[in-house]
């Protein structure tokens, strides 16, 4: 089959998927089956891999591991050159049953131990975005999400609606579907605020036909499109870097999922409608009831075993300008007030980058990437939401307001 389009527009904006699921449910196995399958219809399709573990595209191209844009990226600035990097450096191609043409891109993320993975993914798009992701002939651009969204990089595809289209992956055991359960919370919650990423449905992998995602499905109003069965020769063709394609069954499963994504036929989804479930509902369906108490708590001397107390040595936080002089400069004066006098947020260091902006570090432990004072109503916004969230966070990057993201 040629590897030309048969879409009426080949030159319009991609299509968006997005693919989430929690960790270890075959998240990149469904996502270069699906992407395939996709291909071999006709269509111009590109997977791209957005985990840190940079594993997503593997068997897509028969095993070889592909150079990251984050490594790449780095690569070239080390050489000071990042301005001559284009798309062949971090986007490659591979043919698919020696019949058609697919696009693959690792975006990864930083050095082990150097970074968060988040950042690394919101880097990952906006560099794209620079190479002409947006102007390219593609048909699809499958991406491969790590499934925990608490991050607002991994998040970047709801919070930007840079996804058209979510699906999710789980099973039928509690964990990937408490997984499923709060990536529908998060895209319900972008979804009110404006943001025009829906929710596709739930495919269920390593189906042992118990229907409990099933009824998870039923409960929270979303459609299953698809059950893959357990199927230890599929395991085994996975792990050996092969296409499930090459199996009848599976291969009807993912032609019958691809013609209702290009003919846009999957069942319909009322977002409004989508009630992802409170713990207790949730509980509810494996038959389990949290206990209505809270547990007892641990004394400092049940901690310390008997060992003698030492006294904790005292520290004094004193604000420090490591590259604007020995006083704030106007304008991070002007922050800091509103910081404290706003939010009740004291900055207890702050400095200067010259390509990072401001950096403000609060009651000593919290820091606060806050680029400039455009924009700084909105930042100011997002950190009072984070404060009424009650969520825990050591550090936030609001350099880019529009796609925020917290550790």
């Amino acid at each position: 089959m040629p590897s030309h389009s048969n879409s009426s527009a080949a030159s319009a904006t991609a299509r968006m998927l997005a693919v989430y699921g929690k960790g270890g449910m075959g998240k990149s196995f469904f996502t270069t089956n699906l992407v395939s399958k996709l291909a071999l219809l006709g269509n111009r399709v590109m997977q791209l891999g957005c985990d840190p573990k940079h594993d997503s595209c593997n068997a897509l191209f028969g095993g070889v591991s592909l150079p990251t844009l984050g490594d790449v990226w780095r690569h070239f600035k080390e050489e000071g050159r990042e301005e001559a990097l284009q798309a062949q450096d971090v986007i490659f191609k591979t043919q698919i049953m020696e019949r058609t043409t697919v696009y693959g891109c690792e975006i990864g993320g930083p050095e082990v131990g150097r970074g968060c993975g988040g950042r690394g993914i919101t880097f990952g798009f906006d560099l794209l975005e620079k190479l002409g992701l947006s102007q390219w002939a593609l048909d699809f651009v499958v991406m491969d999400f790590l499934g925990d969204v608490v991050c607002g990089g991994f998040a970047t595809p709801l919070s930007r609606s840079l996804a058209e289209e979510v699906i999710i992956l789980c099973g039928n055991d509690r964990q990937s579907l408490y997984a499923a359960n709060n990536i529908a919370s998060a895209a319900k919650y972008f979804a009110s605020m404006g943001g025009r990423t829906r929710l596709v449905g739930l495919i269920v992998n390593r189906d042992d036909g118990s229907g409990v995602a099933a009824r998870f499905a039923e409960r929270v109003n979303l459609p299953v499109l698809a059950n893959l069965p357990l199927d230890r020769k599929v395991r085994e063709l996975a792990d050996a870097c092969q296409l499930a394609l090459t199996e009848p069954a599976f291969d009807t499963i993912f032609a019958r999922l691809a013609q209702q994504l290009i003919t846009r036929t999957t069942p319909p989804v009322d977002m409004d409608a989508v009630r992802p479930l409170a713990y207790q509902e949730f509980l509810s369906i494996f038959g389990a009831v949290e206990p209505g108490h809270v547990p007892a708590g641990a004394s400092a001397d049940e901690l310390l075993g008997g060992r003698e107390v030492r006294p904790l040595p005292s520290l004094t936080l004193e604000l420090r300008q490591q590259a604007v002089g020995a006083q704030p400069d106007p304008a991070m004066r002007r922050v800091m007030n509103r910081l404290l006098n706003e939010l009740g947020l004291y900055v207890t260091e702050a400095s200067h980058d010259p390509k990072k902006g401001m950096t403000l570090t609060i009651d000593g432990h919290t820091t606060i990437c806050l680029g400039d004072e455009v924009d700084l109503e909105s930042k100011l916004a997002i950190l009072a939401a984070l404060q009424k969230s009650g969520e825990p966070y050591c550090y936030v990057d609001l350099r880019r307001p529009a796609s925020p993201f917290y550790r």
